[in-house]
């Protein structure tokens, strides 16, 4: 599974963008239940969010949601994180 992740907006305007591939990883399954479930309930269109707040754009083996702050769930922000984190 693919997983990326682009972060935009913020105060400064900052743009960050992380990828992973989980193929191979001992990890895999907890990436890949994780991403189902922050995919799930995410919008196909960009909402509108605050101001200096993050948007973020999800795209899951092609599959692409988006979300912003502060309307992330759980999962989205735990997903976000996870993949900014150990993401290249």
């Amino acid at each position: 599974m693919r997983i990326q992740v682009r972060r935009t907006g913020g105060f400064a305007g900052i743009e960050r963008h992380a990828s992973i591939d989980t193929t191979g990883r001992p990890d895999a399954a907890e990436w890949q239940a994780l991403a189902e479930v922050a995919v799930a309930g995410a919008r196909t269109v960009r909402p509108v969010g605050v101001p200096d707040g993050f948007s973020y754009q999800i795209t899951v083996d092609g599959k692409t949601v988006y979300a912003a702050d502060p309307r992330l769930t759980d999962e989205q922000r735990r997903l976000i994180s996870w993949v900014l984190k150990e993401g290249a």
